[in-house]
């Protein structure tokens, strides 16, 4: 495909809608990148400065266009004592080792991890975010004048209404004029963009963090920034998973991986932390008409311009248009339907769910949600193959031999049931193990064959193993040790 029309496809396809969903991005992004900075204990325009630089980056190098990455809680969290024991320059510096590791999981293909995460803990990620993104809403909303919950209302009246009249300029940024110009003119007593933290008036510069270059500097930084490496590509790559349902186009997250990694890299020397995919503001850009390249971009480039050329003005926002906004992506980003599904779905994948949703929410940890729910699906599923696991037997007609049959997956979880379908005292002359509808997937199946067959042998009794396919009989004979206990008990006798 020539470069031309990848250009026109990932840039250009609708530069109006997305123009117009970047800008609503941006202004949705200063209070959020304020406050991810005072969780992390740093100044204001650190978080601000990283939510330009990874937005800008990742829509040249990002593998999902119209995703939306900055400054995140997830990582702002992870960085809080590092930053109360040595300082904003270590984080400056763990934050661009954090971008080292992510390229490198990009090259190893760690992206294919997420083929281990399942329907139901993406749906339980969503659910959970969609719920955080509500919760963070509430200091808004208590200990406020009533007028606060009028503009509120308002706010999201527009948004959902004013498409009906016309869906020319998306409605989340119609909601924040109107209401920014009804704040100003009428001298409202609400919560502004302001009161959030004093926002930068300078563009941010190319810096080197000032830590010694020493094995001491990277034994403090880099279990910091393992961990921020971890979680940020968790998080960016759930987001990537969901947007491409939004929109139904496949992403490519290898690419990603390294995007996020270069995007981090470079946010470390320009005195910015480390960040990632956002589902929240994702959501906004791609509800908003954000589908390319482009959102992405001008969401980072005029988040900058905001906060540096109309500053003053920016911080005259009231909160209670951002909140307006951030209450309808919750509601558009919770899975309503997940709900209906409780009682027409397996059990199984709703406890997976539900778990996803509590840990994640009682946490506040995506990374420990999603965790605790791949956790908990492999168990189900471990279950799950166990059952299918199926063992008959039948004597033949002169008494002497008895041929056991086995069906199914041999594993860790069926080895228990693999020895106990064999009456080991039963008087025989031969046995014949039949396992030409098994499969054998580890050494614990290997090491479950090994008992029986010495066992058996130990008894005095002949047996005979049929049906191995190629893959079990490789690995069975790079394992199994009962044909060394057999040679030992021949040369015994």
């Amino acid at each position: 495909m020539s470069f031309s029309s990848t250009f026109r496809r990932e840039w250009m396809a609708s530069p109006r809608a997305d123009i117009l969903a970047g800008i609503v991005v941006a202004l949705a992004l200063i209070p959020e990148a304020i406050g991810f900075s005072i969780i992390a204990g740093v100044d204001p325009r650190i978080g601000l400065y990283a939510s330009f630089s990874i937005a800008v980056i990742i829509s040249l190098v990002g593998g999902r266009p119209g995703m939306i990455s900055a400054a995140t809680a997830a990582v702002a969290v992870l960085v809080v004592p590092l930053v109360k024991e040595h300082g904003v320059d270590y984080l400056f510096a763990a934050t661009i080792l954090m971008g080292i590791f992510q390229v490198i999981a990009g090259f190893l293909r760690l992206d294919l991890l997420m083929q281990y995460v399942s329907r139901s803990v993406v749906t339980g990620f969503v659910n959970a975010l969609a719920i955080l993104i509500f919760i963070a809403q509430l200091p808004q909303l208590i200990n406020v004048t009533w007028i606060t919950y009028v503009m509120v209302a308002g706010g999201l009246a527009i948004i959902y209404l004013f498409p009906r009249l016309t869906r020319a300029v998306p409605s989340p940024l119609i909601a924040i004029i109107v209401l920014t110009t009804i704040s100003i003119y009428g001298g409202l007593n609400v919560n502004t963009v302001g009161d959030m933290g004093e926002l930068p008036s300078s563009w941010p510069t190319f810096l080197i963090p000032n830590v010694p270059l020493s094995l001491e500097t990277l034994r403090i930084i880099f279990p910091y920034s393992l961990t921020m490496a971890a979680v940020g590509l968790l998080e960016s790559m759930m987001t990537a998973q969901i947007v491409d349902d939004l929109t139904d186009t496949p992403s490519n997250k290898r690419r990603e991986c390294k995007g996020q990694g270069i995007a981090n890299f470079v946010t470390g020397f320009l005195g910015g932390m480390g960040g990632c995919a956002m589902i929240g503001q994702s959501v906004i850009n791609v509800k908003s008409g954000g589908s390319t390249r482009l959102s992405t971009f001008v969401a980072g480039a005029f988040l900058l311009f905001l906060i540096v050329v109309l500053g003053p003005l920016v911080a005259k926002i009231p909160m209670p248009a951002l909140v307006a906004v951030m209450i309808m992506v919750s509601i558009g980003t919770f899975s309503w339907r997940s709900i209906r599904d409780l009682g027409s779905h397996p059990w199984q994948s709703s406890v997976v769910m539900l778990t996803t949703v509590v840990v994640v929410v009682w946490t506040h940890d995506l990374a420990q949600g999603v965790l605790a729910g791949v956790l908990l699906s492999g168990v189900f599923f471990a279950g799950k193959v166990k059952r299918l696991f199926s063992v008959t037997s039948q004597l033949s007609s002169d008494g002497l031999t008895r041929t056991y049959y086995y069906s199914g997956q041999v594993f860790f979880a069926s080895t228990e049931r693999f020895a106990e379908a064999i009456d080991f005292k039963e008087v025989l002359d031969h046995i014949v193990l039949d396992v030409s509808a098994a499969h054998f997937w580890d050494i614990s199946a290997v090491g479950a064959l090994d008992k029986v067959l010495i066992k058996l042998r130990r008894e005095g009794r002949s047996v005979e193993v049929v049906g191995l396919n190629a893959a079990s009989a490789t690995i069975i004979s790079q394992f199994a040790t009962h044909g060394e206990a057999g040679r030992k008990q021949a040369s015994q006798t």
